[in-house]
């Protein structure tokens, strides 16, 4: 039985050879439990807008047609 780093390096790899590097990462990354409290960090930095304000923003970074 080989060790476990082994298998996981010959996973990773793996995976970046057939899905790519940054679709690799995403992979890995959603195992990771993270750190911090993201409800709280989100309505910090969000709040808590109105219907009309999110779609103003919106409006705000749509490039202009010509």
């Amino acid at each position: 039985m080989r060790p476990l780093n082994e298998v996981t390096e010959q996973a990773i790899t793996l995976l970046a050879r057939e899905i790519g590097i940054a679709d690799t990462v995403r992979f890995i990354n959603q195992f990771g439990s993270g750190y911090g409290n993201y409800t709280e960090e989100r309505d910090s930095i969000i709040g808590d807008p109105t219907l009309e304000e999110i779609l103003s923003s919106l409006e705000q970074t749509q490039p202009e047609n010509s």
